[in-house]
């Protein structure tokens, strides 16, 4: 984390000196700017910090703007309007790309990571199963792992991740740990909670601050009766992420285990914090809304 941190201080003053210097930014310096757009969105998955894609995005749209002749520069925004759910909107943006000459097996991946997310799996998996026949790598074979775990293949899948596992040439635990994490939510999902916990470890294992890890860690234990390990864990969470999730999960434990002044204070942050980003980014933040309002939010009216 401080090696990230440390990429990120240096691109953002990097970024500043060439502002100063220049009117346009030169190819080198976009592409700089596009890497640091992309740190930032890792940083914000890494910690749950919105905050940092907002950032991210805010930077995309100038870089866009400074350098539109440039495929680097639509595919950072592209990310950016994925990040909170504007698929139709990073769609038009990766065909930008595309006429700027960007790479097809960047353009493929970024689509059906989009149409994955929209629930377009067939398609989806036509775009992953040619990308791993054509290079069978870790970030190819990792990324159809991910599908058919959402289509509930779970056999393949797991075949999949490991396959991908053994494949990783890499030195940064970031995109090990993620596939660890997703590879616990395939789980998580199957109801299978001692295996979902041990992916998710695994993930904390490579990256102790891994936040959506930690807060499923969290969830699990609450789940096999750990309630109170649970909560010890969601705490710093809810201190430190702007990601009112884990102040809602907490809010809701807390309720059960009989401590009501706290639980509503979280729950009254996590509101205020829903209300604010529905606002903003509903397209993201819609459905996890709707089940805080539902349930722990306490307002079946305002969830419909």
């Amino acid at each position: 984390m401080t090696n990230l941190q440390t990429q990120i201080d240096t691109l953002v003053a990097r970024r500043h000196g060439t502002r100063s210097r220049q009117a346009a930014a030169p190819p080198s310096a976009v592409a700089e700017q596009a890497l640091l757009v992309d740190l930032l969105i890792l940083r914000g998955e890494v910690l749950g910090r919105i905050t940092d894609y907002e950032r991210a995005a805010e930077l995309a749209q100038v870089l866009v703007r400074d350098a539109p002749d440039d495929g680097a520069a639509w595919l950072a925004r592209a990310r950016t309007l994925a990040t909170f759910h504007r698929f139709p909107d990073a769609l038009t943006d990766l065909d930008a790309t595309g006429r700027c000459g960007a790479d097809l097996a960047t353009l493929d991946a970024e689509r059906s990571a989009i149409l994955q997310a929209v629930g377009c799996h067939a398609e989806a998996l036509v775009l992953r199963r040619n990308a791993a026949e054509r290079r069978p790598d870790f970030a190819t074979l990792g990324g159809l792992a991910v599908l058919k775990a959402e289509r509930g293949e779970v056999t393949e899948a797991e075949r999949l991740f490991t396959e991908a596992r053994r494949r990783y040439r890499g030195v940064s635990p970031f995109p090990v740990a993620s596939l660890d994490f997703r590879r616990g939510l395939m789980w998580l999902r199957e109801r299978d909670l001692p295996t979902a916990r041990a992916w998710f470890d695994a993930a904390v294992g490579r990256v102790p601050t891994y936040t959506p890890a930690l807060g499923h860690l969290a969830e699990v234990d609450a789940a096999l009766g750990a309630r109170d390990a649970a909560i010890d864990r969601l705490r710093p969470l809810a201190l430190s992420s702007d990601d009112p999730e884990y102040a809602a999960t907490l809010a809701r434990l807390l309720s059960d285990a009989g401590h009501h002044h706290e639980a509503e204070q979280w729950r009254i942050s996590a509101a205020a914090r829903y209300d604010e980003l529905m606002l903003h980014y509903p397209e993201a933040f819609v459905d996890h809304a709707t089940a805080f309002w539902l349930t722990v939010g306490g307002d079946r009216p305002q969830g419909l």
